[in-house]
């Protein structure tokens, strides 16, 4: 780590990282990207750069540029960046929340609000996001590595509940008036953005079109609340629900489904074969 302290809103330990950080947010605003604020984030070395918001695909786009950039910039500077969601067991993971809402087509307003309150689309919407979130895990949390961050009291989620600015849930609703909208909380940093737009959208879609209930918001700590479903806690799940997903294979098309699903057989086969430090550790009894 750049800084051998935590830095979440610490005011001296972000200006230690400024040359690198301040490097990033000017680069990113001579790509066209507009970057709103930067800060600390909860474990050694950890950032957090925040962009304004877009549509799907130009947020997406965006994204995936500014992850470049920062590989980009770090390397000049002499130090790396990674984007894993969980860099050490020991450390807070790093996530990617998607905020996302819908626009009225004819005038341009929030189509989750009338007002002060909330339409059914926005509730149908949020059913549908809790309705298909396990079964296209796979979009959201690409990787074996992606799972490993999601532990209990680590603001990572590891349910599918819902609730108001409730960081414990894995779907928190923020915002007031025209900028209501619903975070997901689920996604890691090793998101890819087209992917896990297109499982939002699609499953948020799929929840109007049938008139999907989200069910009861959960109040509290969704890490102790029995009742919240847990989302898949491994890569392995996330393929099994894949494969037997008939709404991914409708969604997304018969050829897409098939790809991804071989993707994810491969990416968990390539990892059982690799012999790992812990078991180094454990054999050469050194842990």
């Amino acid at each position: 780590p750049t800084i051998p302290y935590i830095l979440d809103y610490h005011i001296l330990a972000t200006t230690m990282d400024e040359q690198y950080v301040g490097a990033m947010r000017r680069g990113m605003h001579a790509a066209g990207i507009p970057i709103e604020f930067s800060k600390g984030e909860a474990w050694y070395g950890q950032h957090e750069i925040n962009m304004r918001y877009a549509d799907a695909v130009t947020a997406a786009d965006r994204h995936t540029i500014y992850k470049n950039g920062v590989k980009e910039i770090a390397f000049l500077n002499g130090i790396s960046a990674t984007f894993m969601a969980k860099p050490s067991e020991k450390d807070i993971g790093s996530s990617c929340h998607i905020h996302s809402s819908l626009q009225d087509a004819e005038n341009g307003t929030n189509a989750f609000v009338d007002g002060e309150e909330e339409t059914d689309v926005f509730r149908h919407y949020l059913g549908g996001l809790r309705a298909r979130a396990r079964e296209l895990a796979l979009f959201v949390a690409p990787s074996v590595n992606s799972y490993k961050r999601y532990a209990t009291e680590s603001w990572a989620p590891t349910s599918i509940s819902w609730g108001r600015d409730n960081r414990t849930c894995g779907f928190r609703i923020v915002g007031h008036g025209q900028s209501r909208r619903i975070e997901c909380r689920i996604p890691g940093a090793d998101l890819n953005p087209y992917l896990g737009c297109a499982a939002t959208i699609a499953a948020g879609l799929d929840g109007i079109e049938r008139g999907t209930d989200p069910g009861p918001e959960l109040k509290g700590n969704a890490y102790e609340a029995a009742e919240a479903e847990p989302f898949p806690s491994s890569l392995r799940e996330g393929v099994a629900l894949w494969e037997g997903s008939e709404f991914a294979k409708g969604a997304f098309g018969e050829p897409v489904w098939k790809h991804y699903l071989n993707y994810g057989r491969t990416e968990q086969r390539l990892f059982d074969q690799v012999v790992t430090g812990y078991e180094r550790a454990r054999m050469f009894e050194r842990g």
